[in-house]
């Protein structure tokens, strides 16, 4: 896979693996990337062993890396990539939400940490964030002053906020992806995912589909009740 986005400035685009065990999570993050100015899908790994065949056989300056491989951690990956000497920069994209797995991300060279469930606009933001980075910082000769530290580290940092499709909040999102996760294989109906949040059952299905349609939840008719049938949500991380 090797489509993407034209460069604005006509400039070869930062090519990007990216590496997801889920094979629709894998699309999507693959088709969002491709929808981002400057960057290009370079190849798609399923495991950590399809992931290092890539490295070696593709030049790629990205990696979107998931954490929970069906081989292997992510980080265990990312310390082996650094042992061997490679410096490529990594998007740990997961959900692991545990600070302790951030920091060590940190100490080995993740420049972004972006949870899911996410949107296209958050990652397409840091995305933009990380190619203004790499500009700014790209052939600067010299000693950088504080303030231009400053300034180019502020860039990579400080991400817009998530951008939700009208009438969503973060927060609630939040809650409801936790009931959803909670709930584990048996699964959640809007119905009880309201009572649980404290919204209406209108309001649950809002979100439940959100996170269906970014392919962090799948839906299943519930049969079994008179009439129409009841879907039941699922947590696909």
């Amino acid at each position: 896979m090797s489509g993407g986005a034209a460069s604005p400035g006509g400039e070869e685009p930062l090519r990007v693996l990216v590496v997801e065990d889920d094979p629709v999570a894998a699309d999507a993050h693959a088709q969002y990337v491709g929808r981002v100015p400057g960057f290009a899908v370079a190849a798609v790994a399923r495991s950590r062993a399809d992931a290092v065949r890539e490295l070696e056989r593709t030049h790629v300056d990205l990696i979107l890396l998931d954490l929970y491989l069906p081989d292997g951690h992510g980080l265990t990956l990312l310390r082996s990539l650094r042992a061997a000497g490679r410096t490529t920069d990594v998007f740990a994209v997961t959900s692991a939400r545990a600070l302790t797995i951030v920091r060590e991300g940190v100490a080995l060279g993740v420049v972004q940490h972006v949870l899911k469930p996410f949107t296209f606009p958050t990652l397409r933001d840091r995305l933009l964030r990380y190619a203004e980075f790499r500009t700014s910082t790209a052939g600067a000769g010299g000693e950088a002053s504080q303030a231009e530290v400053d300034r180019a580290l502020s860039v990579l940092r400080s991400p817009q906020p998530d951008t939700l499709p009208k009438g969503l909040s973060a927060p609630t999102l939040e809650r409801v992806t936790a009931v959803l996760r909670e709930a584990g294989g048996a699964g959640v109906t809007a119905s009880a995912a309201a009572g649980t949040v404290g919204v209406n059952r209108i309001t649950a299905r809002r979100y439940l589909e959100h996170l269906v349609g970014t392919a962090h939840a799948e839906r299943q008719p519930q049969y079994g009740h008179v009439g129409r049938p009841e879907f039941a949500y699922r947590w696909r991380g």
